[in-house]
């Protein structure tokens, strides 16, 4: 989903989650939460694009009887025992080589896209788009369940197929997927859909880029099946990536001051990603860690980062944007500039990534250097 490898930029250092999952956060994480609702203007706005959602954004939701489904990339359960056990096999053989580096980081995505609950839940409260009945037939919160009963899917093939793997410690790993639903996410939104929608549109990109890193890594390593698999989810994050640019887009058409300054706002605190709480009960760096060998065999890069700002910035045509305020033109100076910026502050990133040798518990405490892919 929304997700998933990450780098290290915006991590929250320091911070050590809860022993017991039912607390969601500290309270020094706590105490400095805003909810930033909107102004009865943007509420009005949105409730006005709502005909628009219904003909330009609904029609990326795919119908139930068009989608992909995890069993179909999976070894086939309603085979006779010898042949579902060969299938079986023939995945393990396949995976017996993949690095440790490899699968740290195929967890990692797994875990993030598993934390799906915290993530709807989110985009539900938001002003003027929220689900108020649950099944409401509003265009917005209809392509929101949509979005996230694609997005389900992606957790559930990876899960499977780590699992039947055997590579992986499915005790911590399931452990950690419920210490990070448990815990949640604050990614500075708010209540905000327009800081929802521009945090989406960097995200969904995001998870795109790193899934077909990870398709690219399996292939060059010989599991074609597995590549198949990450390139399928990475295919879906592109299809709502164009969900949100879409609607971004037309925030800036209908409302060009209050959307740029949503996207500085975003973009001053940098991208948090959604799994910076992630926590296996015993490492209160886990994230850090795994974005550091994410980084380290390029899955998810600090370039990858300053990449998609810039494809964004291009996309949406904020260099040309007119009609803004004062505000508004000081935002679009500052996010214009900011991926050279980025770029130039790499070094740091790649120097920590290249040190890292960390075990994780997710790989039986295994370590993770890095000489499968001949890095330093």
């Amino acid at each position: 989903m929304m997700m998933t490898i990450c780098t290290q930029l915006g991590a929250p250092h320091g911070w050590t989650p809860p022993k017991c999952h039912l607390k969601a956060q500290s309270k020094a994480v706590l105490k400095e939460q805003k909810t930033h609702s909107i102004s009865p203007e943007k509420k009005e706005i949105l409730k006005s694009l709502e005909s628009w959602v219904s003909r330009n954004v609904l029609p990326l939701a795919k119908p139930v009887e068009e989608c992909w489904q995890p069993r179909d990339l999976l070894p086939d359960s309603s085979l006779s025992s010898d042949e579902f056990t060969d299938q079986v096999k023939a995945l393990r053989d396949r995976t017996a080589e993949l690095p440790n580096d490899y699968l740290v980081v195929l967890v990692g995505d797994m875990i993030t896209e598993e934390s799906l609950p915290t993530y709807q839940s989110w985009l539900n409260r938001q002003d003027g788009i929220r689900d108020e009945p649950g099944s409401s037939n509003n265009p917005w919160v209809v392509w929101t369940r949509s979005w996230a009963a694609e997005e389900n899917r992606h957790g559930d093939l990876l899960k499977t197929y780590l699992y039947l793997s055997g590579r992986v410690d499915m005790f911590m790993v399931e452990k950690t997927i419920q210490y990070l639903i448990g815990a949640g996410m604050d990614i500075t939104t708010g209540n905000d859909p327009y800081k929802a929608f521009v945090y989406a549109s960097f995200q969904e990109r995001a998870t795109f880029v790193s899934h077909g890193n990870v398709a690219r890594l399996a292939k060059e390593r010989g599991d074609l099946i597995l590549a198949r698999i990450c390139g399928t989810i990475a295919a879906d994050e592109k299809r709502h990536e164009n969900a949100y640019v879409r609607i971004v887009e037309k925030l800036l058409e209908v409302d060009a001051t209050e959307a740029m300054i949503a996207i500085a706002n975003m973009m001053r605190r940098r991208v948090t990603m959604p799994a910076h709480l992630m926590h296996d009960g015993q490492d209160p760096h886990l994230f850090d860690h795994f974005s550091m060998v994410a980084q380290r065999i390029g899955v998810y890069t600090t370039n990858d980062y300053a990449d998609i700002l810039e494809f964004l910035i291009g996309r949406w045509k904020l260099e040309k944007l007119e009609g803004l305020t004062s505000e508004g033109q000081r935002a679009q100076e500052f996010v214009c500039g900011l991926a050279p910026r980025i770029r130039r502050l790499q070094e740091r990133p790649n120097e920590r990534a290249s040190k890292i040798n960390h075990k994780f518990t997710w790989i039986f405490n295994k370590r993770c250097p890095c000489e499968f892919y001949g890095l330093p």
